[in-house]
């Protein structure tokens, strides 16, 4: 029997193992919380981390706990080769949830569904599995493979450059955070932030308060505002209109204060706003279209529809539309908001592509929102990454995916930034197959289990590949 089919065989024979620890870590919420002595990153991501560190020990591999920022898990004691970045972190369940609890993981009719299937627990497992089957097979290498488990990808990465402040890159450096082929390009982040100060205004009808948005890289499934002083009825037939023209549905509230409105709509990956419906900017639209008192806060939100209409994900409102051959259409989203009768405070995602620059992008978005009487941090530019397509390295994965798919391999870029976007030879693999949407970031989240079990031969024969 070859080395593809032992591999193969191997990974069939321990498939309910490797389902019952994916579940057994997606049982774990492992969304960032406060700092708490010794857990960086707080409760969840540290349970995560210990538990994934235990597998990797009771499978036989040498394990490290980085400070309990990162965990590693090496294959042998040469020569580091390879590296694989995967993390154990996850973004928050978010609401409309309807196959299972996002922390009670079920497996039903061949899928995996729970927060942290797909993004990026169940990945992370089957490399761990595509190494076991290495080891156990004893097929020799000449090279190291290491493991990085990091527990803060989804909220800015302080856990994989703690790590690399202590350890060097691997010359080849791949993440199964993204999807095959491969992703050699990930496009450029402006992570933006506004505010807004403005005098109380006592004329009805009023907005009293507006929140929107869970994390900067998401498009906000909910919304609320709080408003005073106007007729339910008037209320009643905005919003029918609103939705109408948004598809987001608003739900409204009587109080003893006036009306809650209360805005729903489809949470996506900020990288691919339109697969989304962005409850925020919905609302916005809602309340500029509203008989209210030309207050203060009206006027910046009258500001901020211009700069981020409904309807538009492609920067088109702040003046900043563009689009590369090789790396695709910039996109925007206003992501978080939060506002009172004096003060105003927002935040929004940007993925731009090669050509996205100072002069033509963060200047004139700078320039937009103070037009529109908002104040923009001095944020900057994260440059696109990109890793040369015909390099070996690249060719070899390729072939790798190609030898276990049987389909063609190519190159693609990703609006979505992973953890090899500054290491300089890393490159996105995997692990959502071409053509299927996990729901990452969203309800309902799910990994298929044979898609899983084909993740892990892809990385054992790309494993063997590069290092033997």
């Amino acid at each position: 029997m070859d080395v593809k089919k032992k591999i193969e065989a191997y990974l069939e024979a321990h498939r309910e193992e490797m389902v019952e620890d994916i579940c057994t870590l997606c049982r774990i919420d492992s969304c960032r919380s406060a700092y708490q002595e010794g857990k960086p990153f707080g409760e969840g991501p540290w349970r995560a981390l210990g538990q994934a560190l235990a597998m990797a020990e009771r499978y036989g591999f040498s394990i490290e706990n980085h400070d309990n920022f990162v965990g590693t898990a090496d294959l042998n004691e040469k020569e580091r080769g390879l590296d694989i970045l995967a993390h154990l972190d996850v973004v928050p369940p978010g609401e409309g949830w309807t196959v299972t609890e996002p922390f009670e993981p079920l497996v039903k009719n061949g899928v995996i569904y729970g927060r942290g299937t797909a993004d990026d627990k169940g990945p992370a497992v089957a490399v761990l599995y595509a190494m076991r089957a290495i080891r156990d097979l004893e097929i020799p290498l000449a090279k190291n493979v290491r493991l990085i488990l990091g527990t803060d990808e989804e909220c800015g990465g302080e856990d994989i450059a703690h790590y690399y402040d202590e350890e060097p890159e691997a010359p080849m450096t791949l993440t199964p955070d993204s999807e095959f082929p491969v992703v050699n390009i990930e496009k450029g982040r402006l992570r933006g932030h506004f505010s807004a100060e403005y005098e109380a205004c006592g004329d009805l009808p009023r907005i009293l308060s507006l929140t929107g948005g869970e994390e900067i890289n998401v498009v906000p499934g909910t919304a609320k505002a709080r408003i005073q002083g106007l007729d339910e009825d008037t209320a009643r037939e905005a919003c029918l209109l609103a939705q109408e023209k948004t598809g987001v549905s608003f739900e409204i509230l009587a109080t003893q204060e006036g009306l809650e409105i209360t805005a729903h709509g489809e949470v996506a990956h900020a990288s691919s706003p339109a697969q989304g419906k962005n409850a925020l900017t919905a609302l916005v639209f809602l309340l500029c279209s509203l008989p209210l008192a030309g207050c203060g806060l009206l006027r910046c939100l009258r500001g901020l529809a211009d700069c981020f209409p409904w309807d538009d994900t492609d920067g088109s409102g702040l003046g900043v539309a563009m689009s590369e051959e090789r790396s695709g259409s910039l996109t925007a989203v206003l992501s978080l908001l939060e506002a009172d009768e004096t003060h105003l405070e927002g935040s929004f995602d940007i993925r731009y592509p090669l050509c996205g620059t100072e002069e033509n992008l963060r200047l004139p978005v700078q320039k937009r929102l103070r037009e529109a009487g908002l104040t923009p941090d001095e944020n900057p530019l994260n440059p696109p990454h990109f890793v040369d397509g015909d390099s070996a390295f690249i060719r070899t994965i390729l072939r790798a995916y190609e030898t276990c798919t049987g389909k063609p391999g190519k190159c693609l870029y990703t609006g979505g930034g992973t953890y090899v976007h500054h290491v300089k030879n890393g490159v996105a693999f995997g692990a959502a197959m071409p053509g299927v949407d996990n729901r990452i970031h969203g309800t309902d989240e799910f990994a298929r289990i044979d898609e899983l079990l084909l993740t892990a031969r892809i990385y054992a024969q790309a494993i063997v590949d590069l290092c033997s």
